[in-house]
């Protein structure tokens, strides 16, 4: 079981190679759950994204055999920006196996950060299928995006720098999809405020994290069909595990609130977020009775939206 040990530890590493993002607040938003809320910026991350902790913790700890063959990893973006910028920055070789319907702006990112991309069929199944392959191949470590306690510990330093600046919290939320945020989420929170409730929030149309949460054992994801490709992900075992013992609640979230989480972001605090990031917001929003009067944490998980389409048509 990791612990908040690792987690600090994770932090020490890690904290000259990573931003600490800010925290923000919205009194228009304070007023809508008439709560506190402190929004953890990891949208100004670097990579865009929360992911480049755990990748930074993990690969500064590879032997010397493993980063002479190089490192692997499958992801829809962020883990494969964060691995890319963090094996360039120590000189390692990263291979990247995306989704063919990966956003371009996160396969263009990945590419400029120096790693070669492998494209894949857009399920979990070709995903590890293609890494083993290659990994049987080249003799490459594979850095998983999340059931990998290095991961988990990198993620959960987020909250570490959340509590330390605003104390302690009623509830903090977080994205669920394969689960590494929200683990190192619950570990760090439950480990400096263990009154704190932790609660996951998943996209309604990719529910496997609820559905296993509820039911005590892992449900695949099937085709989840939601704009939030980072949630496509189908839990680990061992961020189911943590999950289960550490997170007080799952809560689903719509589609149309997804995008009304990210307008309400963009317009009154002008935070540009992705929809995997915007979810935190959309269960903040759909449980505000709950945190009346509260003080609550809000994990944004990452700003990497393709706003190509907007731009365009300005012109």
């Amino acid at each position: 079981m990791i612990t908040l040990q690792d987690i600090q530890d994770a932090y020490v590493r890690i904290k000259d190679a990573i931003i600490k993002t800010p925290v923000m607040t919205s009194s228009t938003i304070n007023r809508m759950i008439d709560g506190q809320a402190f929004f953890k910026c990891e949208n100004f991350q670097r990579v865009g994204a929360f992911k480049f902790r755990g990748a930074f913790n993990t690969v500064s700890q590879l032997t010397p055999e493993e980063r002479a063959k190089g490192v692997i990893a499958h992801s829809s973006g962020n883990h494969a920006q964060a691995l890319a910028l963090a094996a360039s920055m120590l000189g390692i070789h990263a291979t990247i196996v995306m989704p063919e319907n990966s956003p371009n702006v996160k396969v263009q990112a990945t590419r400029e950060y120096g790693a070669t991309i492998v494209f894949c069929k857009n399920t979990v199944e070709s995903r590890v299928s293609v890494a083993n392959d290659l990994i049987e191949k080249h003799g490459f470590t594979l850095i998983h995006p999340y059931n990998n306690p290095r991961i988990i510990a990198g993620a959960g330093t987020a909250t570490i720098e959340l509590l330390n600046e605003v104390g302690t919290l009623d509830y903090v939320l977080a994205p669920v999809g394969g689960g590494g945020l929200i683990s190192g989420t619950a570990i760090a929170a439950k480990g400096l405020s263990p009154m704190t409730k932790v609660i996951a929030v998943e996209p309604a149309n990719a529910d496997d994290a609820y559905r296993s949460y509820k039911a005590g054992r892992i449900f695949p994801s099937v085709n989840p069909n939601t704009i939030a490709d980072g949630l496509r992900t189908q839990l680990g075992d061992l961020t189911f595990e943590i999950i289960r013992k550490l997170v007080d609640d799952i809560v689903l979230v719509t589609e149309e609130e997804i995008v009304q989480a990210m307008k309400l972001l963009w317009e009154r605090m002008k935070l540009v977020v992705e929809p995997s990031g915007a979810v935190s917001l959309a269960g903040l929003l759909k449980m505000k009775s709950k945190v009346k009067i509260k003080r609550v944490g809000v994990i944004i998980s990452g700003g990497n939206i393709d706003l190509t389409d907007f731009f365009n048509n300005l012109i």
